[in-house]
């Protein structure tokens, strides 16, 4: 099942956020960019004091504890007029329109 969910991650080019188990660590907003059997690649940049570093990882599929994904953001300083929707949403789930 998890194999199946960071395939579909991979295949959207969705960043993630992976809990190592093992390491007792996240990896933030990674792309996964191969799955081989229990092996998942991981592709993310960190960054140390003023330098930033770009990383690939190999990880196995037993050592992740946690995956997360972002499914929208917004900035807090938009006004509500400047927020962008898309027609996605499902109707039970959308704003009454102000218009």
């Amino acid at each position: 099942m998890l194999q199946r969910k960071l395939y579909r991650f991979q295949c959207e080019q969705r960043p993630i956020w992976v809990f190592l188990r093992d390491q007792q660590r996240w990896i933030e907003e990674a792309l996964v960019v191969e799955l081989e059997g229990d092996l998942v690649t991981l592709r993310y940049d960190a960054e140390d004091d003023d330098e930033l570093h770009s990383w690939e990882e190999c990880v196995r599929l037993d050592s992740i504890g946690a995956v997360s994904t972002r499914l929208a953001y917004f900035s807090r300083s938009a006004q509500p007029d400047d927020i962008e929707v898309t027609g996605d949403c499902p109707e039970s789930e959308q704003l009454p329109s102000q218009g």
